[in-house]
């Protein structure tokens, strides 16, 4: 058994504690709200993102970073890409010498351009606590895990050690985890899938049907691939689980905040309309800019991205820039992949 800390009480850090509790390990959630660390201790429930889920009593949750940090060498971290500065800020002062971070987050951040564990280690740089950084990713939605369904996904590290040791923290007859040394690759997959996922809902929103979806799915793999090479990938992480695996979920299962913030899009609402009554944090949008901006500063073509960029910050209509998109100049599918 090992004792664990959770930082994000919402449907992802939730599922993934109830994983690691039913493997018998003692889990520590940390969450902002009173209310919710009352209803998680008392109730055993987290219905605001998870309703209908009973949680083990073995899962333990508390508002101070301090007490959840105490006696615990292995950190899971489960929040918004925008909120990773600010959670190890917190957390960091708290942190034993030596601890592993596991991250479960889907991001680039604006401006930096910086990948999740790249912010992570940034911020440890003074302090070097951190012995090891891991990424948890692939194809699963929150709601599905919580219910037991059979559930694939991939953890990568740097150090393969480190990966087959957090491998063996969440590995059980539902949740099946494999490893990878692509660290770069698993973290570009996870979080280019958002944009291709909003693009698909937009698209929904249009009234638009499968052969489109077809078409973006497949090209925005292209897109994803070409970008993760280029920052350092292997082009074969993009042919599993946190690339092709990610990128069929999010692109057509309702449960996908992407793909159904895309779609009010695409049905006309504004982007902060959207955001409004999504009430949820929408990854790809932020990556989107990020992800605008890598490609532009590394001549990396990706048409997609850019395209839903103009919609998104450029005031471009989504029927403008679908023509704009199908008026692009003639060429070849294969030499496009990795060029």
């Amino acid at each position: 058994m090992t004792k664990i800390a959770v930082i994000g009480a919402g449907s992802w850090g939730s599922a993934l504690a109830l994983v690691l509790a039913d493997n018998g390990h003692e889990v520590r959630l940390h969450a902002r709200r009173e209310d919710q660390v009352d209803e998680m201790n008392q109730c055993h429930t987290n219905e605001s993102y998870l309703p209908g889920v009973v949680f083990p009593a073995s899962i333990r949750a508390y508002t101070k970073m301090k007490e959840v940090l105490q006696g615990v060498s292995v950190v899971l971290i489960a929040v918004p890409t925008k909120a990773m500065r600010e959670t190890m800020r917190a957390l960091l002062p708290s942190l034993a010498e030596d601890a592993m971070v596991i991250h479960a987050s889907k991001g680039i951040e604006p401006v930096t351009h910086k990948r999740v564990s790249e912010i992570i280690a940034e911020e440890d740089k003074q302090m070097k606590k951190i012995a090891h950084i891991a990424v948890l990713s692939g194809p699963s939605h929150a709601e599905e895990v919580a219910l037991r369904q059979p559930t694939t996904v991939t953890v990568a590290s740097e150090n393969i050690e480190a990966a087959q040791f957090a491998q063996n923290l969440f590995m059980n007859k539902q949740f099946r985890v494999y490893t990878n040394p692509d660290l770069i690759g698993v973290e570009m997959g996870g979080a280019l899938k958002n944009i291709i996922a909003l693009v698909c809902g937009i698209t929904n929103g249009l009234g638009l049907g499968d052969n489109t979806k077809a078409a973006i799915m497949t090209r925005g793999l292209a897109e994803m691939s070409r970008l993760g090479v280029h920052m350092g990938a292997n082009p074969l992480t993009f042919s599993g689980l946190s690339g092709l695996g990610d990128l069929i979920v999010t692109c057509t299962s309702v449960h996908s905040r992407n793909w159904r913030a895309g779609r009010m899009i695409g049905e006309g609402l504004s982007m902060d309309e959207v955001l409004a009554q999504m009430g949820m944090v929408v990854e790809g949008v932020r990556t989107t800019k990020a992800a605008y901006e890598l490609a532009q500063e590394k001549g990396v073509e990706m048409p997609l991205t850019e395209a839903l960029n103009s919609v998104l910050f450029e005031g471009v209509t989504p029927q403008e820039a679908t023509e704009q998109l199908m008026a692009r100049m003639r060429t070849h599918e294969v030499e496009t992949l990795f060029e």
